[in-house]
């Protein structure tokens, strides 16, 4: 699609990543690692810059790779500011100091994956995939409620009707099973 073409309702802009490692090395590998699949990239080496490009545009970012351990502003810390401006935006983390409380606190608050230094940049294309095809549903879901004439919330009504309706059938079953004979 070029500049002047209008995406269809329910695209999206291309992935844009944000890269954030005070490792100029570790930086700039996964960075190229990413534009080299396409995806637009801004590197940055430390959490407060971080956390200042996410706020300022709260719905620029589909992935944040960010290293644990930086030394203004942690890791955690960028991944509490991604989530909070932008819920659907898949949050890294990266560390070379591993832990079990680490990493529970970023599955915690939300992280989308969390890989031990030296990681394969295999595992980043994993990352990548799993959050492509998430957009892709997302999109097509989109699409076909605007093809539709009808918003998200009342699909979501819709189904979350059926989900009742699908309990209240399956309790009815039950209660006809426990009724004495």
């Amino acid at each position: 699609m070029n500049d002047t073409e209008k995406p269809l309702p329910g695209q999206g802009p291309p992935l844009e990543a944000l890269v954030v490692d005070d490792e100029a090395d570790v930086r700039d590998l996964v960075a190229e690692h990413l534009r080299a699949r396409a995806v637009a990239v801004t590197a940055v080496d430390g959490g407060r810059a971080a956390v200042t490009l996410i706020t300022r545009a709260p719905a620029r970012f589909a992935l944040v790779v960010t290293d644990l351990l930086l030394p203004d502003v942690d890791g955690l810390a960028v991944l509490r500011a991604a989530r909070a401006a932008n819920p659907s935006c898949a949050v890294v983390i990266v560390t070379g100091y591993a832990s079990l409380p680490s990493a529970i606190e970023a599955v915690r608050l939300g992280a989308y994956d969390y890989l031990t230094k030296p990681f394969s940049l295999g595992q980043i294309d994993v990352v990548l995939q799993r959050l492509r095809e998430r957009h892709a549903l997302e999109a097509e879901n989109r699409r076909l409620l605007w093809q539709l004439g009808r918003r998200p919330e009342d699909a979501a009504a819709g189904r979350l009707m059926q989900r009742l309706d699908g309990i209240e059938a399956r309790l009815a079953r039950i209660e006809t099973l426990l009724k004495p004979r």
